[in-house]
């Protein structure tokens, strides 16, 4: 007897529905999965065999065949264990029939009970948009797959409790989306240094407050010890707390890389990652026999923090270029290739020399003229131009590190961010971009009016600090933040000679 259950199968970050067939016939008892499956998915015939017997079911000794179709696409995890398991109940005649508007997804145990499977968010998705009505999910995943309208979702304890609700003897309740997680209410982020803690160095973090604004890009350099480490772990106490629809976005890479805590099924703080340099390509960027994301995936909506830029492999650091520009990377494997999501804000922070001292007053530096070329060489012009703001971030006097100080804290400084950030949302409703820092050159022409001394001002600025035509857009991008701060509708020139500041001739860095 030929049964049918559906399921979903997950390729970068998008789903897709899986028909899995179960075909029992006569012959020698055996147990075969076709369909392009990888080790997890063949493994699940162990995994289907003893939860079966181990939920009160017979396992037939008899010829089965599982296809998984479509059959050209390659099919990964443990997700398949529960309609694989209920298919073969149906095709044995242990159980009438299998909802046909539902899907079932969950990774069975071998006493029967459902296990958190990765990667629910992007499969209700799929679900959803397909025209399911239905979602069968391990219990402990429930809430993750609630975050979806418009699908009704089921949570499982184990099989016996499948068994039961499509027998109709013991039917389980849906879940409630009373309770679901929401952003309503957007909560202010947990995580950061609060600004209030750092002494000095106040023009880094004005230049801080205009990133995290507008979503730029900024690169400190500095001494050892200036606290530029520091400055950008303060980068998440300010940020402006993601929208509903960020949110999600995030929570699916994160479901999909198996880092989301089920008790927290809806990432609410923007992501701060900080790798070590350590890292490889595909660290950074993502990839693997079976493409998953990488760390600038995992910073989409937020932060990726580079410590000792220089210290980075220069491929490693070259592989930025166009996520930086396109917001999005490509990862293309002998398998196929997949597209995930890196909207992210870099910050990055760098000694002006091996030594760490050739800007500093106090301190002599002990490097030759030749080793800070080789060392400020190691970053690319190509990439320094991505960046939108260069601070020094100087030696913190005495005077300032021992007198108490009644500095800002981080929750006003969000809160003009949030209102900056709020401007921009309004003024680019209907597009896909929700900053200053993702305009293209057309909303640079649209939004970013010049009175007519900013105007020659900046004009000035392009002949004597020789700018690409990518600087001069991120010149205007920023200014469009400061006059937005500001609550300004036109950049003066105040905004652009701000602006100008933190961009110097030649992108400083670069020796």
């Amino acid at each position: 007897m030929l049964a049918k259950a559906k399921t979903c199968a997950v390729v970068g970050l998008d789903g897709y529905i899986v028909e899995v067939e179960v075909d029992i016939s006569p012959g020698l008892p055996s147990f075969t999965i076709v369909g392009l499956p990888d080790a997890a998915v063949q493994e699940a015939r162990e995994r289907v065999r003893a939860a079966i017997r181990n939920s009160g079911s017979e396992f037939p000794m008899r010829r089965i065949t599982v296809n998984l179709a479509p059959a050209d696409l390659r099919k990964a995890g443990p997700a398949y264990d529960l309609p694989i398991a209920l298919a073969l109940l149906q095709s044995s005649g242990q159980v009438e029939s299998i909802p046909e508007a539902a899907v079932f997804l969950g990774e069975l145990s071998l006493d029967g009970g459902l296990r958190h499977t990765t990667g629910i968010l992007p499969m209700v998705v799929v679900a959803r948009d397909e025209g399911y009505g239905t979602v069968f999910v391990p219990e402990r995943d429930a809430r993750e797959a609630a975050l979806v309208e418009g699908i009704e979702i089921i949570p499982l304890r184990d099989l016996g409790a499948m068994v039961g609700h499509v027998s109709g003897n013991i039917p389980i309740s849906p879940v409630s989306r009373d309770g679901r997680a929401r952003l309503d209410k957007r909560p202010a982020p947990s995580s950061g240094v609060d600004m209030a803690d750092i002494r000095g160095q106040e023009h880094a973090k004005r230049a801080l407050e205009v990133a995290a604004a507008g979503g730029h890009n900024i690169l400190f350099t500095g001494p050892p010890g200036s606290g530029k480490t520091l400055l950008a772990r303060c980068m998440p106490s300010i940020l402006p707390a993601m929208t509903q629809e960020e949110a999600l976005d995030v929570t699916k890479i994160y479901s999909v890389s198996g880092l989301l805590p089920p008790s927290s099924p809806l990432i609410e703080d923007r992501p701060f990652r900080a790798p070590h340099y350590t890292i490889s390509n595909a660290g950074l960027v993502g990839g693997g026999r079976t493409p998953r994301p990488g760390e600038i995936s995992l910073s989409h909506r937020g932060v990726l923090f580079l410590d000792e830029l220089p210290e980075f492999g220069h491929t490693v650091l070259e592989v930025l270029r166009q996520p930086l520009e396109d917001k999005v990377v490509t990862i293309s494997r002998a398998q196929g290739t997949v597209t995930f999501p890196a909207n992210f804000m870099l910050v990055a922070a760098m000694n002006p020399c091996p030594c760490g001292y050739s800007s500093d007053p106090v301190k002599e530096c002990t490097c030759s003229p030749s080793v800070i070329s080789r060392y400020k060489k190691r970053i690319s012009g190509p990439l320094l131009d991505r960046i939108d703001l260069f601070i020094e971030a100087p030696r913190v006097e005495y005077e300032k590190l021992a007198t108490p100080q009644n500095a800002e804290s981080s929750d006003s400084v969000r809160e003009r961010a949030e209102r900056a950030r709020q401007v921009q949302r309004q003024r680019l409703a209907g597009k896909s971009i929700f900053t200053n820092a993702e305009m293209g050159p057309v909303e640079v022409w649209d939004f970013c009016p010049l009175d007519d001394a900013a105007k020659g001002l900046l004009q000035a600025a392009m002949k004597q600090m020789h700018l690409s035509a990518r600087g001069y857009h991120r010149v205007l991008k920023v200014a469009r933040t400061i006059a937005d701060l500001a609550g300004e509708d036109t950049i003066g020139v105040s905004h652009l000679a701000e602006s100008i500041q933190y961009r110097p001739n030649q992108l400083g860095v670069m020796g």
